[in-house]
């Protein structure tokens, strides 16, 4: 049995289908993943072989974020369209003897894997990680950049009919293009190829609910866990042991505009609250601002471990760090930057396991207020108790159901 994974996304798209593959391998499978080259290390760090997919898009989002080149969203069309050639060469080049492709990530690669799957004749599925990116009456579409809503138009059922046409015109023209060239038929909706008429979605049913009822039969799996064994570094664990537990602040993988001007926000609110500092560098590269003893900084380190050891966690709000706070019963601030991010940060603050800050740039004022909220005992008493609630199985359900679905 082999299974091709394909996704041409930032860090929270590929972890997830790390904890997959683990779990796949360990039901005898043979695993492939096609992702940016961004992740070559992560990927050799579980033995996993990476064909690497496209350009890095750690460069990509740090020149758009400081201005190096126009906004992706003027050329949309254009790049969608080179970004399925693109993406079908490099898929179709390793999925000969695959028995599946499981795709998620930006839209027009998960086309291409799709395409590529229709023209081997084996099973596709794709995957969100988190509910707003599938059709529902119960919420609408994320506007595309550079397309935005008409005025005036509010009805969910009507903005996903137009998502439909935008998807088609900004999206649907170059994967019709490219199909057409390689002999395979047109596709009357982008969307609905990409997504397939029943979708998988790998979030936690606690934290990012399916809402019934639904036109879509959506499969919940439960967020695809990656268990991490790793022991943090001697002087992180130095830190930690030397004084109260301190606010987690990081951005992950956002390329986030004005760091330093952030960074000295985040410090200055943490301290405002009478605790010390431990920033994470991510793609952002926040730095020190100063050598007192209550900041320290860290890179790469394993968060569920860190997670249960803070006072609370600043985030952007990706899916993944959203759920590994929440079972690490850490309380959560999110600052949301874009995609999905807004959702979790919604989540966060329903539940009561952290605060939602308003708008992605934080001032000193505007995150000291929500890290009251966060730090306050009634939260960390809510976020300890939803701790308990996370599920842990989704990547083994996922496994089995993928190699049901393949052999079945």
């Amino acid at each position: 049995m082999r299974v091709l994974l394909v996704a041409y996304g930032s860090r929270g798209d590929i972890e997830p289908l790390v904890g997959l593959a683990v779990r796949l391998r360990a039901r005898g499978a043979e695993v492939q993943v096609c992702a940016p080259p961004d992740f070559a290390e992560l990927l050799d760090g579980f033995g996993l072989p990476l064909v690497p997919l496209g350009p890095s898009l750690r460069e990509l989002a740090t020149a758009e974020a400081t201005g190096e080149i126009p906004p992706l969203a003027e050329s949309l069309p254009e790049l969608a369209a080179g970004l399925v050639a693109m993406a079908y060469d490099t898929v179709a080049a390793v999925a000969e003897g695959c028995d599946a492709v499981v795709g998620t990530g930006i839209f027009p690669a998960a086309a291409a894997a799709r395409s590529v799957a229709e023209g081997l004749g084996i099973p596709y599925v794709f995957v969100a990680y988190f509910p707003t990116y599938l059709p529902s009456p119960h919420h609408p579409p994320f506007e595309i950049p550079g397309r935005p809503f008409p005025p005036g138009v509010t009805d969910n059922r009507a903005l996903w009919d137009l998502d439909v046409e935008t998807m088609n015109v900004v999206f649907g023209t170059g994967l019709n293009a490219h199909r057409a060239s390689i002999g395979l038929p047109l596709v009357d909706s982008f969307r609905d190829y990409v997504l397939t008429d029943r979708p998988w979605l790998a979030a936690d049913p606690t934290l990012g609910p399916w809402p019934e009822p639904a036109d879509l039969e959506v499969v919940q799996t439960g967020a695809w866990i990656r268990e991490d064994e790793r022991p943090l570094p001697a002087d992180l664990e130095a830190f930690l042991d030397a004084g109260t537990p301190p606010v987690f602040v990081g951005f992950g993988s956002m390329a986030v505009r004005d760091a330093e001007d952030v960074t000295r926000a985040a410090v200055e609110a943490v301290r405002a609250q009478g605790c010390r500092v431990l920033l994470s560098r991510g793609w952002a590269d926040l730095a020190l601002v100063d050598d007192q003893d209550d900041c320290f900084a860290v890179g790469e380190v394993n968060q569920q471990a860190l997670f249960r050891r803070v006072a609370a966690v600043v985030h952007h709000g990706g899916a993944g760090t959203t759920t590994t706070a929440a079972r690490a019963g850490a309380p959560q601030v999110v600052v949301p930057q874009m995609g999905d991010q807004p959702y979790w940060a919604g989540r966060v603050a329903e539940l009561g396991i952290g605060a939602a800050h308003d708008g992605p740039v934080p001032t000193a004022e505007s995150l000291s207020a929500t890290l009251k909220t966060a730090l306050a005992p009634e939260t960390h008493a809510r976020a300890a108790a939803v701790a308990g609630a996370i599920r842990t199985d989704g990547a083994e359900v996922a496994a089995k159901l993928l190699l049901d679905t393949v052999t079945g």
